[in-house]
């Protein structure tokens, strides 16, 4: 039975999300399910799923292993790819010499964007070893590095465009050390419904979510201006390249191969101790 209520539906003000759901939370697709957005820092959202508050909601895979007892993840609308991860930058020294990942002491401060985001799952998988974790929002963490506030930062979203402008210069790319490590995709972000919606109704909302994003590839100029209103201080320019480079085929549809991923993270983390044993994913 689908239900005919409003369900609350809740991601990032980040381009790639408000560009995936703008047909359909403003209103361009017609018949589509009613739904109350609120828009956060997936940090936020992911800390908001705990206690399962949104019925639809993006989390970080890094989460994931922590709301299955409430969750399960939809094949649509996620953040998975190639040449998409979170880099670690640090300001060069005197000489302009950047450091390398192998450089940094035990505890050094690191800026993360959050403790359950991928970023810093994919960090201590990566260092192997312990570092001095200091969580801020991710808008902060550039200007953190550049000022001494910390040793390092883990950055997400748009700040992978415009990091240098502040100085700085990248020490790892963790999407590429991932992909070197496993030759898969790398799994970021996913939208969760809520386990009290039915199936049925869940694979409407999955294949909402694909119309939405078709929509949005026909006619860029009809949610453009949704994109641009909620983009963090985004010039044009970066707003086409942050949506060119997270949203892809596999916010389409997961596929065999972004599932392949998603297992074999939880995999090696589990083998690493940093979450849960048995972490099985559940899609709908």
């Amino acid at each position: 039975m689908i239900s005919t209520g409003t369900l609350s539906l809740a991601y990032s003000p980040c381009p790639n999300d408000t560009y995936i759901f703008a047909a359909w939370t403003r209103g361009m697709l017609v018949g589509a399910p009613p739904v109350d957005v609120v828009l956060d820092d997936v940090e936020a959202l992911n800390e908001a799923a705990r206690v399962g508050r949104f019925e639809l909601t993006k989390v970080s895979y890094g989460a994931i292993p922590y709301l299955l007892d409430r969750y399960r993840i939809l094949r649509a609308g996620g953040a998975l790819g190639r040449g998409c991860g979170p880099l670690v930058i640090a300001k060069p020294d005197a000489s302009g010499a950047v450091p390398a990942l192998s450089d940094f002491k035990p505890h050094a401060r690191i800026a993360i964007p959050g403790v359950m985001t991928t970023a810093y799952l994919l960090m201590r998988l990566a260092l192997q070893r312990p570092f001095d974790a200091v969580p801020m929002r991710f808008d902060r963490i550039v200007d953190a590095v550049a000022s001494g506030e910390v040793d390092a930062g883990l950055i997400i979203h748009e700040s992978r465009f415009t990091y240098r402008t502040a100085g700085l210069e990248r020490v790892e790319d963790l999407g590429e050390w991932w992909e070197r490590e496993t030759g898969n995709p790398i799994p970021l972000g996913a939208i969760l419904v809520r386990r009290d919606v039915p199936t049925d109704e869940g694979r409407r909302l999955d294949a909402t979510i694909r119309e939405s994003l078709a929509f949005a590839r026909r006619d860029e100029a009809a949610v453009a201006p949704y994109v641009r209103e909620h983009a963090f201080e985004m010039d044009e320019a970066v707003m086409r390249a942050h949506i060119g480079l997270y949203v892809n085929e596999y916010s389409n549809d997961l596929g065999d191969d972004g599932i392949a991923a998603i297992e074999q993270l939880f995999t090696l983390a589990a083998a690493a101790r940093l979450i849960p044993e048995n972490v099985v994913p559940e899609f709908v």
